[in-house]
């Protein structure tokens, strides 16, 4: 069965930064677009960003554009997020997507 295993979170300084992983099973990883969200308390769960399957294209939301980047190891099954410039309110839980499937998250906190 699918797998999105999410890992990396952890208390950060504003202005730090922080590297996520996500770990895939249970399907071809390297034939699929990935995504990362992200929940804050009290919010909804908000799209942060996007890769395509070869890793070509990304996107991002325009609150983390030129801070964030994402990527992927095809030979790992592996998505990345790197985290720089990380300010308050980009604490949450982050998430791994791939269509309908959600890990469990890893949580990020920025605090000094």
């Amino acid at each position: 069965q699918v797998q999105l295993v999410e890992s990396g979170g952890d208390l950060v300084q504003p202005g730090g930064s922080l590297r996520l992983s996500c770990t895939a099973s249970g399907f071809t990883f390297s034939r699929y677009s990935m995504s990362w969200y992200r929940q804050a308390p009290g919010k909804e769960r908000e799209f942060v960003a996007t890769i395509t399957s070869s890793g070509g294209t990304t996107n991002y939301a325009d609150s983390v554009k030129g801070r964030f980047t994402i990527s992927r190891d095809n030979v790992g099954n592996r998505l990345y997020l790197q985290m720089n410039s990380l300010k308050s309110e980009d604490a949450a839980v982050y998430y791994c997507n791939f269509g309908v499937y959600w890990g469990k998250g890893t949580l990020v906190t920025v605090s000094s």
